[in-house]
C-alpha cells in the first residue's frame, strides 16, 4: 500500500476522481493529444485570418479599412474571449470540459462558413464590368450577418481553448518531481513550436486550397481536422491528470478589493503579525510595503466570521476577511498590468502583417515560373522567422549565454523588449516599402493611380523584410510574455495570468481597428481618400505604417522604464511597519 501511494498525487485526481496514479496517467503522450487540438485551433483560427480580407474585399466588396477591422476584431474578440473561458473553466467546468466543449463550438463554426462560403445567396454578385468602368454591389446585412455569426463562433471556440489547452497540458507533469518538471519545461518551448506549425500548415495548404480549390473546402478541413481532434482528445480521457481547482481568481481578487474598501477607514495594526494569515507555512506569500491600501482587507474586527453550525471553529467571510497571502497574490498580479500594458502595442503591429500587408501583396507580382503565389501565402515568411528566431535563440544564443555568462539566455523581459524594438524596425521598414509600391502605382498609372485590381511590375518579395523583422519580433515577445506572466504570478492565478497575457493580444488588434478608424477619418476630412483609402493605391498606407512607426518608439520607451522598476518586492521585516498611533490615511 505504501508503495502504491507513493506513485500518487496529493493535488492531481484521475476520471474517476481518485487521486491520480503516476505510473498510469499524466505524462508525454496525454500531454500530446492535447497539444493536437492546439495544431487544428491554429490551422482554423489563422487559416481565415490571415486570407479572410481578401474575402471581404474582393467577394463581399467591403472598402479596404473595413475589411481590415472586421479581421482585427475578430482576433480581438478571439483572445478576448479567453477570459471568458479561463472563468468557467475554474469556476465551474474545470480545463477538460472546458476544452471539449468549446472545440465542439468551433467545430461547429468552421462547418457554417464551409456552408455559407459556398451558398452563393449568403455573398453579393460579381462585379459588373459594362461600361467605362466596373459596378460592385456590397454585401447585404443578412449576408454580413450569417458571416459576422460563423466568425464569432469560431472566436468563442478559440477563446475556451486557448484559455485552458497550455494549462491543461502542464497538469500532466508533476512539478514536484524533478524529471517531470525538466518535462514540463519541454513541454512549453514545444507548445510555441506546435502553435507556430499550425499556422505554417495554415498560412500555405489552406491558403492555397482557398484561393485555387475553393474556401468552402478549405473550411471544411478546418471542421473535419477539429472533429478528429476532439475525438483524438477524448479517446485520453483515462489516461489525463485532473487538477483539483481552488477557485477563480477573479472571484479572489474581487474578495480581497471588496474586503479593503469596506475597511479603508480602519486603522493599521503595529506590527505584521497582527494581520489575518490561514495559509500554512510552506505556501505562504510574505507581506510586502507595495499597495498597501489592500492590506487592510487582513484587518479582522467583529463580523468577519460566523457560526459554523456542528463544528468548534468558525467560517470566514472572504468578502470582508482576507489572508495576507491572498492579498499578496492580487499584489504580485497588479505588478504585472506595466509591461502587460506596454506589450499591448506590438499585437497592433502584428495585426498588419494579416490585413494591410496581405492587401498590399494582392496589388504585386507574386508568380514564380507559372506558379502563382496566394497573397495570403506571403506570411509564411512571418512564421518562418518565428521558427528561424526559436532554433538560433535554442541553438545559438543560449549555449553562448551558458558559456560566457552562465545563465539560460535572455531573461524574460529582455526578450520582450528585443521583440518591441524588431516591431519598431518592422514597421519602419514596412514604411519605406509601400513608399517604393505607391511609387510605382503611380508610373503604371501613367498620369492617374493604378487600380486596386491591377498587377504592379514589382515583385511582392519586396515584402519579406516586414514580415521577416515582426516574425522575429513575435518570436521573442511571446515567449518573454509567456514566461514572464507564468513565473512573475502566484501558482493559484497561473490561468488568469495565461488570460492576462493573451488580452495583450485581444487588446492590440481592437487598437489596430481604433487606430484605422481614427486615421481614415481624420485624413478622409480632406479629399475624401486619405491615408486608408478604398483603393490602396490611392492612400498613403506608407505614413500610416510611419505611424505605427513612432508609436511603437514611444512604447518602447516607456516599456523600459516600466521594466527597470519591475523588480520582486523584498518582504517586510515581522518588526514595527506603522507607527502605533497612525490614523487610517497614513502609509504604512
Amino acid at each position: 500500500m505504501e508503495g502504491k501511494m507513493s506513485w500518487s498525487m496529493a493535488d492531481a485526481v484521475d476520471y474517476k476522481g481518485f487521486p491520480a496514479d503516476k505510473s498510469k496517467t499524466g505524462g508525454w503522450v496525454p500531454a500530446a493529444l492535447i497539444l493536437g487540438i492546439e495544431i487544428c485551433e491554429r490551422l482554423s483560427t489563422m487559416g481565415i485570418a490571415v486570407n479572410l480580407v481578401t474575402y471581404l474585399g474582393g467577394t463581399m466588396h467591403l472598402p479596404s479599412a473595413e475589411s481590415a477591422n472586421i479581421v482585427t476584431d475578430f482576433m480581438g474578440t478571439s483572445f478576448l474571449l479567453c477570459l471568458l473561458g479561463g472563468f468557467l473553466a475554474d469556476s465551474f467546468l474545470g480545463r477538460y470540459l472546458t476544452i471539449a466543449i468549446f472545440a465542439v463550438v468551433q467545430a461547429l463554426g468552421t462547418g457554417l462558413l464551409s456552408v455559407s462560403t459556398k451558398l452563393p445567396q449568403l455573398r453579393p454578385p460579381v462585379c459588373s464590368t459594362g461600361g467605362a468602368s466596373s459596378r460592385c454591389e456590397r454585401a447585404s446585412g443578412f449576408q454580413l450577418g450569417i458571416l459576422y455569426l460563423c466568425l464569432y463562433l469560431i472566436a468563442l471556440g478559440t477563446g475556451g481553448l486557448k484559455s485552458s489547452v497550455s494549462g491543461f497540458g502542464t497538469d500532466q507533469f508533476d512539478d514536484k518531481d524533478e524529471k517531470e518538471k525538466n518535462q514540463m519545461a519541454f513541454f512549453f518551448n514545444r507548445f510555441f513550436f506546435f502553435i507556430s506549425t499550425g499556422t505554417l500548415l495554415a498560412v500555405t495548404v489552406l491558403v492555397y486550397i482557398q484561393d485555387e480549390v475553393g474556401r468552402s473546402w478549405a473550411y471544411g478541413i478546418c471542421c473535419i481536422s477539429m472533429l478528429i481532434a476532439i475525438l483524438v482528445f477524448l479517446s485520453g480521457t483515462r489516461s489525463y491528470r485532473y487538477k483539483k481547482s481552488s477557485g477563480s481568481p477573479i472571484v479572489h481578487i474581487l474578495q480581497v478589493l471588496v474586503a479593503a474598501v469596506k475597511k479603508r477607514k480602519l486603522h493599521y495594526p503595529s506590527t505584521v503579525t497582527l494581520f489575518y494569515e490561514d495559509c500554512p507555512e510552506a505556501s505562504r506569500i510574505h507581506h510586502t510595503q507595495q499597495f498597501c491600501f489592500l492590506d487592510k482587507a487582513a484587518i479582522m474586527v467583529e463580523g468577519d466570521t460566523q457560526i459554523n453550525e456542528g463544528k468548534t471553529d468558525n467560517l470566514i467571510n472572504p468578502w470582508k476577511l482576507c489572508s495576507v497571502t491572498r492579498i499578496e497574490e492580487v499584489k504580485m498580479m497588479i505588478r504585472l498590468l506595466p509591461v502587460w500594458a506596454t506589450t499591448i502595442m506590438f499585437w497592433t503591429v502584428y495585426a498588419q502583417m494579416i490585413t494591410f500587408s496581405v492587401e498590399q501583396a494582392t496589388t504585386m507580382e507574386r508568380s514564380i515560373g507559372s506558379f502563382q503565389i496566394p497573397a495570403g501565402s506571403l506570411t509564411v515568411f512571418f512564421v518562418g522567422a518565428i521558427l528561424i528566431s526559436l532554433a538560433v535563440y535554442d541553438r545559438v544564443i543560449m549555449p553562448l549565454c551558458r558559456k560566457w555568462k552562465g545563465s539560460q539566455g535572455f531573461s524574460n523581459l529582455q526578450r520582450i523588449g528585443i521583440g518591441l524594438t524588431f516591431s519598431v524596425i518592422g514597421m519602419a521598414a514596412a514604411a519605406l516599402t509601400e513608399m517604393r509600391r505607391l511609387s510605382v502605382a503611380r508610373q503604371v498609372g501613367v498620369g492617374q493611380v493604378a487600380s486596386s485590381s491591377t498587377t504592379l511590375p514589382i515583385s511582392v518579395f519586396i515584402l519579406i523584410p516586414q514580415f521577416f523583422l515582426v516574425g522575429a519580433g513575435e518570436a521573442f515577445i511571446y515567449t518573454g510574455q509567456l514566461d514572464f506572466f507564468i513565473t512573475r504570478s502566484p501558482k493559484g492565478m497561473k490561468t488568469m495570468s495565461t488570460g492576462l497575457f493573451l488580452t495583450t493580444l485581444s487588446l492590440g488588434f481592437f487598437l489596430s481597428s481604433f487606430l484605422v478608424s481614427i486615421v481614415k477619418n481624420v485624413t478622409a476630412a480632406k479629399d475624401g481618400k486619405g491615408w486608408l483609402a478604398d483603393n490602396i493605391n490611392e492612400g498613403r498606407l506608407d505614413c500610416f505604417y510611419g505611424l505605427l512607426a513612432a508609436l511603437s518608439a514611444i512604447n518602447l520607451g516607456v516599456y523600459l522604464l516600466c521594466a527597470a522598476g519591475s523588480k520582486p518586492q523584498p518582504p517586510t521585516d515581522q518588526g514595527n511597519i506603522l507607527k502605533s498611533n497612525s490614523t487610517p490615511d497614513d502609509k504604512c
